[in-house]
């Protein structure tokens, strides 16, 4: 037994849930929201008021909720995963009938100090309780058609009510969570590409319903497909936001303007410059080797959650690790590809850097998970 080794056995078992938690994925993900709160400064004109402020103080909430999560036996959130998807169901229908407003879109529940977002704890709890759904399924059941439909209802339920508020990137990041849950726990291939069928047929449905009594999005939905497709078809209007975020990236070139120096932000050329397209101002600021940074700490976070996940011989506990994995990945893939015009414009917040309270509450919660997934592994 090494000298460490001894050391860590001595000390009371609470302190030694403490050295063994992921601190190497705790400093990365104080990295990024410290890039978070630095760009939300730069972006309110050299001002911590009124977001940076308001960030720092959630994410010192957030880091408590991790560490208290952390330190919570792991079987604990598995016999809690039932509940917490149906609270996110219920919450999700308050928010149909009683939701706040903004931007055209019924999202928020309004608690006063801050807009809950239930559909942000619905990213997680979903792949909670896929993840104990599988670790009870013996394996050889699996791939069973019967087996395999209760996911699919239990993923499909929560992305109807988002859908309807109406949020298409919430909906698609639902979808992939919980596909990829299902995928990592052994569901046959053969499912999978039916599935990638029924999604072309359904892209296609899409595009013949418009304009028609069925039509199956609604009219600014298009009008972002159609942004994607031309921007420039409408650079004053619906190509607005894309054509202004593609002039931020590209004139920071490989080291950007400087700090606080994006003309497009300070002159307020660039919408939503504090949420969604945050990393068009940091691009801007700091050009390709800033973007570049930020993309690399957040390939780190993933490496570690994957190296917790393979490691770990439990298998809710994995599978919660890397469905955590891939939800975050999905996160920061889908709002670089948008701001970037590789996707369309689906309204996904940059996870630890954009504003937003229950976006940054919800994902450091999920990292208690993975903490709890790690310190409380089989040893």
């Amino acid at each position: 037994m090494s000298y460490l080794e001894y050391a860590v056995k001595t000390v009371p078992s609470g302190l030694r849930k403490v050295l063994y938690l992921n601190w190497p994925l705790v400093l990365l993900l104080t990295a990024v929201c410290s890039v978070g709160f630095m760009m939300l400064y730069s972006v309110a004109g050299g001002s911590f008021d009124p977001w940076a402020e308001a960030q720092m103080k959630r994410f010192g909430l957030g880091m408590v909720v991790m560490f208290v999560v952390a330190m919570v036996p792991i079987w604990f959130w598995r016999n809690l995963a039932g509940v917490a998807y149906l609270a996110s169901l219920a919450l999700l229908l308050f928010v149909e009938f009683f939701g706040a407003v903004g931007m055209g879109a019924q999202r928020w529940i309004d608690l006063g100090f801050m807009r809950l977002q239930p559909s942000e704890m619905a990213k997680i709890t979903v792949v909670m309780l896929l993840a104990a759904y599988y670790d009870w399924l013996p394996t050889k059941k699996v791939s069973n058609p019967i087996w395999v439909a209760i996911p699919v209802f239990l993923i499909l339920l929560p992305t109807a009510l988002v859908l309807k508020q109406p949020d298409l990137g919430t909906s698609l990041l639902l979808v992939f969570g919980g596909a990829a849950i299902m995928f990592f726990a052994g569901v046959h291939w053969g499912y999978f590409a039916a599935v990638i069928g029924i999604g072309v047929g359904l892209i296609t449905a899409v595009f013949q319903s418009r304009e028609t009594p069925w039509q199956l999005l609604k009219d600014y939905q298009y009008r972002r497909i159609d942004t994607f497709l031309d921007p420039a078809s409408d650079p004053l209007g619906a190509g607005y936001h894309i054509t202004q975020s593609k002039i931020a990236l590209g004139s920071g070139g490989w080291t950007g303007r400087g700090f606080m120096q994006g003309t497009q932000s300070r002159l307020n050329f660039l919408p939503e410059k504090h949420t969604d397209f945050i990393f068009t101002t940091l691009a801007e600021e700091f050009g390709f080797v800033g973007g570049f940074s930020l993309l690399s700490l957040y390939l780190l976070i993933i490496l570690f959650c994957v190296a917790s996940a393979i490691a770990n011989r439990d298998r809710f506990a994995s599978l919660l690790t890397l469905g955590i994995a891939v939800t975050f990945f999905l996160f920061f893939a889908v709002n670089m590809s948008m701001v970037m015009g590789l996707a369309p414009v689906v309204g996904v917040p940059l996870p630890l850097v954009s504003y937003g309270g229950s976006s940054m509450l919800v994902l450091l919660g999920a990292f208690g998970l993975v903490q709890s997934a790690h310190v409380h592994r089989p040893r």
